[in-house]
């Protein structure tokens, strides 16, 4: 059994048709759907495998109460969601094991169950803390027990490598601008199933990241953070003390080295707290801006997997701020003038949400009213519009989230901003004051790109793969008319490579025909498409196509090489 749950503030649903033709037919009011506020959705694919019916749901429901009772929701949503796997069970069996699921999680709670055997269209908001969004899976053998890995069989390299090739990517339910689409045209990423939910950079996609990251690094320079880089593999015994362990344990990756278990990284933070505490701190030190472009792992079932968008490795921009709760609320401003530094260097529009104290928190109310209001006291002085999510923050501290609003109108949190009280408590961390006491520092955890992936995604959809200049895998291409301009077109190549350093330029001097390399430059989207003739090579000029308009501008070389140089420099 495979299920993902989701924590949500609502989830509206409604079945439209059959799709099992022996299924009996739903009463007229669940044709009608379901509006459920405040509830804990368990979307469910029931697999060949749970046939101890029994077992799986007492697994089942243990999972579903575990995770109920860490996020306090008292109505659960049963969702049959095939999708999840590709070994689903037959029907009958997968009825019974969501009957009896159903029969047992009503003992304790308010349950709605989604009818069986329909197709549906369903509605809902994810909140936004650390336990919204988890993925499980549960195999247990006939005889109640956990299922054990099949011994190792002689190995069929042909049959391996066919598998392994089997990856391809559905356009047919794709937007034309979709960045898987945009990914394979451009050549920019791929996936494959030997590494699911990671991405295999191919090189032009590599520049985009590389350029976002140079942007990164430079920018947080002159902001003064530091930057680091942790470790990807850490012994349990940090995840124990940060909590990560006791609450995210299911979507960790595990492995062990001299009969110790060690978790690969699901967050940048407990590594950050390591470096904290390797040298003694004064209130001199302060403000601290530690940087981290950081690779983590989290555990997602295939199903859940939408290429960028979400992935199970993904390079988090983590930053940790250390500071005496003076400097709190001018951290807060810095934090936020550089996400909208940021997010106006690409014109995204986003909005702002306030996320307050959850129902399972700790700390006491007194730290509670004093990180709320500090978090308020900034948004209101720089007339930021937001929104308040009441009970959304996590555990340790209250939150203020970006939420970037995509091409198609949907949104994905991208930055957050969160004040941390607890980590410095369970890391002991503590610096020394102007009289001389040891006293706590206050911990701000922030993010702008979010997961880089994500970012990178959103940004191909949002400019349909017509990036800015800057970021452009190809900026110049330059195409022969004919065989005879084939010396010319190489050397404008050149002197463009001379005048403008690490520009990337690149000739197309085929044998075909200039509609040909035409086309083949706009699949790539690239923003400078230069063809010379006889009486471009006569002239000494460039017949410049910008951006896909069809409209030929004639320029004078030099002219071109200080434009082009001007809006490289200012990253337009």
């Amino acid at each position: 059994m495979k299920f993902l749950s989701l924590h949500v503030d609502h989830i509206h649903f409604k079945p439209l048709k059959k799709a099992l033709k022996k299924i009996e037919d739903i009463t007229e009011k669940e044709k009608k759907g379901a509006k459920v506020k405040e509830a804990l959705a368990i979307l469910t694919a029931v697999e060949k495998i749970d046939t101890n019916v029994e077992g799986v749901v007492r697994e089942f429901v243990k999972h579903i109460k575990d995770i109920a009772g860490q996020v306090k929701a008292k109505k659960i949503v049963l969702y049959p969601y095939a999708h999840l796997s590709s070994n689903l069970a037959s029907p009958e069996l997968a009825m019974k094991v969501m009957k009896k699921a159903n029969e047992e999680l009503r003992k304790d709670f308010e349950v709605v169950h989604a009818p069986f055997g329909y197709y549906k269209e369903f509605e809902m908001k994810v909140k936004g803390h650390p336990l919204s969004e988890l993925s499980r899976e549960i195999k247990i053998d006939e005889e109640g027990k956990e299922t054990k890995e099949e011994t190792e069989k002689e190995v069929d390299s042909n049959k391996l490598l066919r598998e392994i090739s089997k990856t391809k990517l559905d356009t047919s339910k794709l937007k034309d601008n979709d960045h898987r689409i945009l990914g394979q045209q451009m050549d920019l990423f791929s996936f494959n199933e030997t590494a699911p939910g990671m991405v295999f950079w191919h090189n032009n996609g590599l520049v985009i990241r590389d350029e976002l990251v140079k942007f990164w690094k430079e920018v947080h320079k002159n902001a003064e953070y530091k930057e680091v880089v942790t470790p990807q593999i850490l012994d349990k015994k940090l995840w124990q003390i940060s909590g990560h362990w006791e609450k995210y344990k299911e979507n960790i990756f595990l492995t062990e080295y001299e009969k110790r278990q060690f978790a690969i990284k699901p967050m940048n933070c407990p590594g950050g707290l390591l470096i904290f505490k390797n040298k003694p701190k004064s209130y001199k030190d302060f403000p601290l801006r530690i940087g981290e472009l950081g690779i983590v792992h989290r555990q997602e079932l295939s199903g859940v997997l939408g290429g960028l968008f979400r992935v199970i490795q993904f390079t988090q921009d983590d930053a940790h701020i250390y500071c005496t709760e003076k400097q709190v609320e001018t951290e807060l401003n810095r934090v936020m003038d550089l996400v909208e530094l940021f997010y106006s260097k690409f014109n995204f529009s986003y909005s702002v949400e306030l996320s307050t104290r959850p129902e399972k928190r700790i700390g006491s109310e007194e730290v509670w009213d004093k990180a709320e209001n500090v978090l308020k006291k900034v948004l209101d002085k720089k007339k930021i519009k937001y929104k308040i999510g009441e009970g959304e923050g996590v555990f340790y501290g209250p939150k203020i989230d970006y939420h970037v609003k995509d091409s198609l109108g949907r949104t994905w949190q991208c930055g957050t901003i969160q004040i941390d009280f607890q980590m410095p408590e369970r890391f002991d961390l503590e610096y020394t004051d102007k009289d001389n006491k040891k006293k706590r520092p206050v911990m701000i955890h922030r993010t702008i790109y979010g997961s880089l992936e994500r970012f990178i995604g959103i940004l191909l959809e949002h400019y349909n793969g017509r990036l800015p200049t800057w970021l452009a895998p190809v900026q110049v291409k330059v195409l022969s008319f004919t065989d005879r301009n084939e010396i010319y077109a190489n050397k404008i190549v050149r002197q463009l490579q001379e005048e403008i350093d690490c520009l990337r330029v690149e000739s197309d001097i085929r044998q075909t025909t200039v509609a040909s390399k035409v086309k083949d430059a706009e699949l790539m989207k690239i923003p400078y498409i230069i063809v010379v003739g006889d009486k471009e090579e006569k002239e000494g000029n460039l017949a410049v196509r910008v951006r896909g308009n069809k409209k030929i501008k004639t320029l004078k070389i030099k002219e071109f090489i200080e434009d082009l140089k001007e809006e490289l420099e200012d990253r337009i």
